[in-house]
């Protein structure tokens, strides 16, 4: 059955609150699962709960709804980095082998959505099937960013700045390269969506880490704090443009 497009509008305001979501999915997992001591496994668990709770509730909406739509990303992003986490940390699977386990699963996301529809574009999220295929490749990246911004940043020691600066430089590349040399649109779109994730952890790694680790040693706490509340108050604003925004095409003659 067709709906109204299920996502949002590929916006500045879109960019930024995907790198806040990035951000928190890197500090509030690391505090659920060592500041409040509920370990990996028992955060992953909780956060995978209510990841399928508020997914379902997303699938079921007919059109985009800024708060659920975000509270979605949000979860994904907790829960993607978790999935990384678990593979290194519990399982000894090494970074580079995540990295590579995460690209070909994002890869058979990719090539299984193509098969099926035809197309990759987000502004054509109309059915409940490219809803799923569209959210089983944001988990993929979100969990790729994870594990490929932990390998830049850390086994490869370049440091959370300078891995920063990396996956923003390349973010701003792609732009250029759509702006300028005509990138086609939705490889554009994806490859900076990937970029995203690792540069969000990089900064989420560069604010919570301690001084010696590279980082400035900020309160997981007061991170999360932050952007989370950042994000509360784009997605508000967000929900009172689209609600004015029904209230004049209602009082359009129809």
């Amino acid at each position: 059955m067709k709906m109204l497009n299920k996502v949002p509008a590929v916006t500045l305001v879109f960019w930024i609150i995907k790198i806040m979501a990035t951000t928190v999915g890197e500090t509030a997992a690391d505090f659920l699962a060592f500041n409040l001591r509920l370990g990996l496994a028992n955060t992953s668990l909780l956060m995978a709960g209510l990841l399928v709770l508020v997914l379902l509730a997303q699938l079921k909406a007919r059109r985009y709804v800024p708060a659920l739509y975000w509270a979605v990303v949000v979860f994904v992003s907790i829960v993607g980095t978790l999935i990384s986490d678990n593979l290194v940390d519990n399982l000894g699977v090494s970074l580079v082998t995540t990295t590579v386990i995460f690209s070909v699963a994002l890869v058979l996301v990719f090539a299984l959505w193509y098969a099926s529809e035809k197309t990759l574009s987000v502004h054509t999220i109309q059915t409940t099937r490219r809803e799923l295929y569209y959210w089983a490749a944001i988990l993929c990246t979100f969990a790729l960013g994870t594990a490929a911004g932990d390998l830049i940043g850390e086994q490869f020691g370049l440091g959370y700045s300078l891995a920063a600066l990396l996956f923003g430089g390349l973010i701003a590349l792609t732009w250029l390269a759509y702006r300028l040399r005509g990138l086609n649109a939705v490889l554009a779109f994806w490859l900076a969506y990937i970029l995203t994730r690792p540069l969000g952890a990089s900064l989420g790694d560069l604010l919570t880490q301690p001084a010696k680790a590279g980082g400035l040693g900020i309160s997981t706490t007061i991170i999360s704090s932050i952007f989370l509340l950042a994000i509360v108050v784009l997605v508000f604003l967000l929900t009172r443009r689209q609600q004015q925004e029904d209230a004049k095409a209602a009082s359009l003659p129809q």
